[in-house]
């Protein structure tokens, strides 16, 4: 007879949903991990004889799925949560967010901020963010502390803040941040023109032939308000997208935020140059930029993640509300009740947000050979019982305060709803100053 196999980890749980395949459900199947990876998904009896576990974990009431990827945030911004609701999104940033970055924001700003943002995300499940901030640096410092894995997307504008001078500025600082960081298992780079309307076709050109030199991804925000677009047919005589054909954006490198507002011909160009769009749902709703044409899109083939966008504009970075947000604007937008069923809105959660970032060969489903980040959410409690389907009651039941258990890489981040890597006391203490800072 065959010795088991030493492993690291042992997870047994109720229900596994791989995500790929799509639509499968596994009962009572197991996950083992060894060096941070995947290495075999099998049922929990055949796992019993074939592994022995340094650590085993049995989740008898839970669900397993990837780790929710968080494909578009700024997540320094939770430092202004609830700072000034009820705007626009023009308003809000000229009037609210704007001056107050320039007076406030600083590399311990930016680190104390995603401090508090990777507790919240790792807490409600989210194991990868893509982050668009200033400080860099600072971000990696602190998504580093959290064991968390993070897609930095180094910013790039035209006008002067405190972080930098100009576009070139920018590119400069934040490549230095790149090499300085390159090493990091957990840390990845885009590069992040920040919107058409914020970025000179010069500095898109250079940020193109710097994308194709050190075959880096690029990230921005599109089509966000019909404003934008409005503005855009006047200074430069087309719609932001067509802008951004002319100059060698489009292509499988690329991942937009929003997307709100795309005619039919658009929608075609994002599927046919497979650009990544990152569906902000609650965020869009927030600030009254519309519903973006979801269904359209999907049944084109475009790839679609999920994102909060930052808390200032949400105010969560939460990606259960924002599935079912997702699922339920999708279905009222078209008056299909079948459209964006609860099994693609956890894909967009995981496996699509992982793909618009080019990480799906690492992460967003449970299979062999992938990076072991895992989230668990616990079925338990009465308000969620009965339950005939698991991943029905992850979309449309269960809310971010169900999550129990979550893995980066196959270490725990999170064990039995309490977080590993940072201390509550501490991160309420830089809340705390920090709003008396700002207030």
């Amino acid at each position: 007879m065959t010795p088991p196999t030493a492993v690291d980890t042992l997870i047994e749980a109720r229900w596994v949903v791989p995500v790929e395949p799509a639509g499968m459900v596994l009962e009572h199947y197991a996950v083992a991990i060894r060096d941070g990876r995947i290495i075999d998904l099998l049922p929990i009896d055949q796992a019993r004889q074939r592994y022995t576990a340094t650590e085993h974990v049995s989740l008898e009431e839970h669900v397993l799925v990837p780790g929710l990827v968080n494909a578009h945030t700024h997540a320094a911004m939770t430092l202004l949560r609830g700072f000034a609701d009820d705007l626009p999104l023009m308003a809000w940033l000229t009037e609210a967010i704007w001056p107050t970055e320039r007076e406030h924001v600083s590399p311990d700003f930016v680190r104390d901020g995603t401090r508090l943002a990777a507790a919240e995300m790792l807490r409600g499940g989210i194991t990868c963010a893509q982050d668009m901030y200033f400080y860099p640096d600072s971000a990696a410092e602190a998504f580093s502390e959290a064991g968390m894995r993070a897609v930095l997307s180094l910013p790039v504008m035209e006008f002067p803040t405190r972080y930098a001078a100009d576009a070139d500025d920018y590119l400069r600082k934040g490549l230095a941040v790149r090499d300085r960081w390159s090493d990091h298992p957990l840390l990845s780079f885009a590069l992040g023109p920040h919107a058409p309307y914020s970025v000179s076709d010069s500095s898109f050109e250079r940020i193109v032939a710097l994308s194709q030199e050190l075959d880096c991804p690029v990230h921005t925000h599109l089509h966000e308000t019909q404003a934008e677009i409005e503005d855009s047919l006047r200074q430069h005589g087309m719609r932001p997208l067509e802008r951004l054909e002319r100059l060698g954006l489009l292509g499988p490198g690329l991942s937009v935020a929003h997307a709100v507002h795309l005619t039919d011909g658009e929608i075609r160009l994002l599927a046919e140059r497979n650009v990544g769009v990152i569906h902000n749902p609650t965020s869009n709703m927030k600030l009254a930029s519309g519903i973006a044409p979801i269904t359209q899109m999907l049944d084109a083939g475009v790839t679609i993640g999920l994102g909060t966008d930052g808390a200032a504009s949400n105010n969560r970075l939460d990606l259960w509300q924002e599935m079912r947000q997702a699922s339920l604007l999708a279905k009222v937008a078209s008056r299909r009740a079948d459209a964006l069923p609860a099994h693609r809105a956890l894909r967009m959660a995981t496996l699509d947000g992982a793909r618009s970032l080019g990480l799906d060969d690492r992460i967003g489903s449970i299979e062999t050979g992938k990076e072991a980040d895992l989230c668990a959410i616990s079925l338990a409690n009465i308000d969620f019982q009965p339950c005939y389907n698991p991943v029905s009651h992850l979309v449309y039941v269960v809310d971010r305060h169900a999550v129990s258990d979550v893995w980066v890489a196959g270490k725990p981040r999170v064990r039995s709803h309490s977080l590993l890597q940072f201390n509550n006391i501490a991160l309420q203490q830089i809340s705390r100053s920090w709003q008396n800072s700002l207030c």
